[in-house]
């Protein structure tokens, strides 16, 4: 599935569907922020801007501030997650996402990383950290 995703360097990905987007929390960050205790999001309806917070997701481990990948405004929000926030550990792909946008033509899809070049840029950070 990851063929289909962009990510950004938030570690976020986006999957569009026709003239939507749906954005979830890439594997990475739910592994380095631990089990999901909660998630916080902007309300449906709300635009969102690329570069600014969309929410926030608390772990067991850390708590992170979640930045906007693109553009758009909220047309739904994955309400499950209020209940069973470790859908996000547990299938972060499919049944943890975390809200669908309506894209505009501005939206700041052009600026995200292919699955390639997101797992080109793990592999950097990792032999950063080493």
């Amino acid at each position: 599935m990851a063929e289909i995703l962009k990510f950004s360097e938030d570690h976020l990905w986006v999957r569009v569907e026709g003239d939507h987007a749906v954005i979830g929390v890439a594997d990475h960050l739910q592994e380095e922020i631990g089990e999901v205790s909660s998630v916080h999001l902007l309300e449906v309806g709300e635009e969102l801007v690329c570069g600014e917070p969309l929410g926030e997701i608390d772990g067991a481990e850390a708590t992170r501030e979640l930045i906007s990948p693109i553009t758009g405004v909220i047309v739904t929000r994955n309400d499950e997650l209020e209940d069973q926030p470790t859908l996000v550990n547990d299938d972060p792909y499919r049944e943890g996402w975390l809200l669908k946008v309506s894209l505009r033509d501005d939206s700041g899809l052009d600026d995200l990383l292919d699955s390639d070049e997101y797992e080109e840029l793990l592999a950097e950070w990792a032999e950063d950290s080493e």
